[in-house]
């Protein structure tokens, strides 16, 4: 009878939820129907290409198919770990992104504090506008200009030859790589980065400076003790997902810096998997090169949410 009351509880249990679910899609379709695409592309682009990750697992042949190929376990996992180039793949993409995060991070934060000083409108406007143009230049506009300026006949070694320097080419240089990749960076997305910090800054009561004018706080302590305060949240679900991106470093712009002569410092996982995947068609190893790569992030995203949640209280989930 216990049994029977039990199946009876969860199938009117099934039911009640299966009824609030049909009246809240009829209370709020058009939400859900505004809601749909995105649905739809997370489920077609995000969610369905996961089942290939099989073929990290599997020696992949097209002609055989994912569920036709041989399975080999952690082979290719194995294989990865005990290649010559681990190491300095590990390495080179660790640097990369960790000084992004290192002097990239902080860059978008203090324009947005500098920008929230301003008094004057239009000048605000200005420097604005300046700083948000280079996102919108293509990135292979902004890599050509780099590796123009880069030359020894470039901008730059004229400036050094100027300060009595040599001409040279500073991409061919391996020690100039890191510096050149950071400050391009930097220059192209700080203005746009600054948006979500500004919008913050927008949504701080008022109220608190008023009441740290009263207290004699001048503009500098005004920004210490209520300006920084309001962005902690946002500044630290920013920094989480920046970490959880740790060993992501996009292959497209160091494809379009990098040479030979340089790959002692540039070559990192993605363009790794890049030559291993598509030149080379190890498609099996390089997902499973991928996947070691996403599963790193999650474990960095893991762990700085947990910290983050312990020292400032504030967390993504």
């Amino acid at each position: 009878m216990a049994i029977k009351n039990r199946t009876s509880d969860s199938r009117a249990g099934t039911w009640t939820l299966g009824r609030t679910i049909i009246h809240d899609f009829k209370l709020n379709k058009y939400k859900y129907l505004i809601i749909l695409p995105v649905i739809i592309y997370l489920a077609v682009f995000a969610y369905k290409p996961m089942y290939g990750l099989i073929i990290a697992f599997k020696d992949y042949r097209p002609a055989l198919g994912i569920d036709g190929s041989k399975w080999v376990g952690l082979k290719h996992f194995k294989n990865f770990f005990n290649d010559v180039y681990f190491l300095r793949l590990i390495r080179n993409t660790i640097s990369i992104s960790g000084l992004n995060i290192l002097f990239g991070f902080p860059v978008p934060i203090i324009l947005a504090l500098l920008l929230n000083e301003i008094r004057s409108s239009w000048f605000k406007r200005t420097v604005q506008t300046i700083t948000y143009m280079p996102y919108f230049i293509s990135l292979v506009v902004v890599c050509s200009l780099v590796k123009t300026y880069c030359q020894s006949d470039g901008i730059f070694s004229q400036i050094s030859v100027a300060l009595g320097g040599e001409a040279k080419n500073f991409l061919m240089d391996s020690k100039y790589f890191y510096p050149i990749y950071v400050i391009s960076d930097i220059w192209k997305n700080m203005g746009w980065n600054s948006i979500i910090y500004l919008a913050a800054l927008a949504s701080i009561d008022q109220e608190q400076y008023e009441a740290a004018r009263i207290d004699g706080a001048g503009r500098f302590k005004q920004m210490i003790h209520v300006t920084l305060p309001g962005l902690m949240p946002t500044i630290t679900v920013l920094f989480i997902l920046r970490m959880g991106g740790l060993l992501n470093v996009g292959y497209e712009k160091i494809l379009l810096l990098y040479s030979e002569a340089i790959y002692d410092v540039a070559d990192v996982i993605s363009t790794y998997v890049y030559r291993k995947g598509i030149i080379n068609t190890a498609y099996s190893y390089s997902t499973a090169v991928g996947l070691f790569n996403s599963v790193v992030n999650v474990f960095f995203l893991l762990i700085s949410n947990t910290l983050s949640k312990k020292v400032t209280q504030s967390s993504l989930f």
